[in-house]
């Protein structure tokens, strides 16, 4: 009997004992799992983005945890680097089937409760299967967009209605299908006037009718149950973008116009959140967001003086004011802040007075092969094209997954390092994306701390 089916035999079997009793009080539920070729020996379980517990592994890769209490509502469990949502109602037993090859298609549920996960599963691999196929469809004119829209909300909306009237879920658990229906439908909405004239060049918002955001006075914005639901952080980022995109601009300079426009967002997040949970986590989104993308220093004062004028959460404005700092200290000129490098002989690199050459810097983990493989044909292209250049590789995995890959693969073109901290690796050189890439001038001052080597003009840097 496989891994799966033992567990999903006790998860039965538990199920059928706790309906038994039918205790009002008892609010016990089990959780467990079964991941193939795992890439952590743990499953962090959180809610609300605040872990619960870290569930550990067995040698069989099997995780099994029994909650005595444990409140009805939606809950994530995350595989780094891929998370995904389980929602529990009262005295559900779960269990779930991973494979880290495939994380989000392979999952599935079996135990009480498991239907109305799978449905919710499903719609979202429908929703991204949709992402893709309508790349293109914000390049159309308004009207063919709204009908290309509407035919695949149509289709997605009835599948929504048909397993609503089968599984007969609760209305917490609607709140959430609902919500991952709309909120991903009203997205394309806001994202349709910015993206077609991002890339055709030419302004849509004349076209679209006065009436085509009237659903948003439907979208209750300070419901905390949304707060760090995903649909809705990309459904209110798109929304913003696309108020803020209609501010004009009297100056052609881009970074005094991308702070004019973050401070804009910062002020409509303000007037359109009450609930002060919600509102602090939309401030701290946008506020992260910008810090990456403008290293102006002038500016990203000016931003954060304003920021801290609206969120009251301190713990969010201490990690932005600390990002803030770490940023100025990235700035062109500087040298890189010191952090533990080691080779593959587990000796320390110093990358502060190691640097001969100008040197390109990327990182990569076992858990992203597709970008891995990008990263290094790309590499190859430039290796001929910059012979003075040096690469350098820093690897983020643990020790043990990273020497078990330098030993499947011959990576010649960059010497090899891995992060010996990863906290101050995001600390103090603000990791915070795997496609992250650092120039630094051949005296080993920084040239760009926040270049993107598969930028297609990556080149332009060097």
């Amino acid at each position: 009997m496989s891994n799966f089916h033992k567990i999903g035999l006790l998860l039965f079997l538990i199920a059928a004992l706790t309906s038994c009793k039918n205790d009002d009080n008892d609010y016990s539920a089990y959780f467990g799992g079964v991941v193939t070729n795992p890439k952590t020996p743990y499953v962090i379980f959180s809610k609300d983005d605040k872990v619960i517990d870290t569930l550990h592994l067995d040698e069989q890769n099997r995780f099994f945890i029994k909650f005595d209490s444990l409140a009805p509502g939606l809950y994530s469990f995350k595989h780094e680097p891929d998370y995904q949502y389980v929602y529990f109602d009262k005295n559900d037993s779960l269990m779930v089937s991973i494979n880290t090859s495939n994380f989000d298609e392979s999952i599935v549920f079996s135990g009480n409760g498991d239907k109305k996960n799978n449905f919710m599963m499903d719609l979202y691999l429908m929703q991204e299967k949709d992402r893709i196929a309508d790349y293109n469809i914000y390049n159309a004119n308004f009207n063919a967009f709204q009908k290309n829209l509407d035919s695949v909300y149509s289709l997605r909306q009835a599948f929504y209605k048909k397993e609503k009237s089968e599984i007969n879920w609760s209305d917490d658990f609607n709140f959430y299908a609902n919500a991952r229906l709309n909120l991903n439908y009203y997205a394309k909405k806001e994202c349709y006037p910015y993206l077609h004239k991002r890339r055709t060049g030419k302004e849509a918002i004349s076209k679209v009718p006065a009436n085509f955001y009237d659903f948003r006075k439907e979208i209750n914005f300070n419901d905390p149950r949304l707060t760090n639901f995903s649909p809705f952080v990309r459904y209110f980022t798109a929304m913003l973008n696309n108020i803020a995109d209609t501010n004009k601009h009297n100056s052609t300079n881009s970074e005094e116009n991308s702070l004019k426009d973050n401070i804009l967002k910062l002020n409509i997040a303000d007037s359109i959140f009450s609930n002060k949970i919600v509102k602090n986590e939309v401030l701290d989104n946008i506020a992260f967001a910008y810090m990456l993308e403008d290293h102006n220093i002038t500016n990203s004062q000016k931003f954060l003086d304003h920021f801290l004028t609206l969120s009251t959460d301190d713990h969010k404005t201490n990690d932005i004011k600390k990002m803030s700092d770490a940023v100025r200290l990235l700035k062109e000129g500087q040298k890189l802040p010191g952090i533990k490098l080691l080779d593959t002989n587990n000796n320390c690199f110093d990358i502060q007075n190691n640097i001969r050459k100008e040197t390109v810097i990327f990182f990569w983990t076992v858990c992203a092969q597709n970008h891995l493989d990008l990263v290094y044909k790309k590499l190859d292209v430039l290796k001929k094209e910059h012979k003075n250049i040096n690469f350098i590789a820093v690897n983020v995995d643990e020790d043990k997954e990273w020497k078990k890959m330098m030993q499947l693969h011959e990576f010649q073109n960059a010497f090899q390092l891995r992060a010996g901290n990863l906290q101050a690796l995001k600390d103090k050189w603000v990791f915070t994306k795997i496609n992250r890439t650092i120039i630094l001038n051949s005296d080993g001052t920084i040239k760009n701390a926040f270049a993107n080597l598969m930028d297609v003009k990556f080149s332009d840097n060097l």
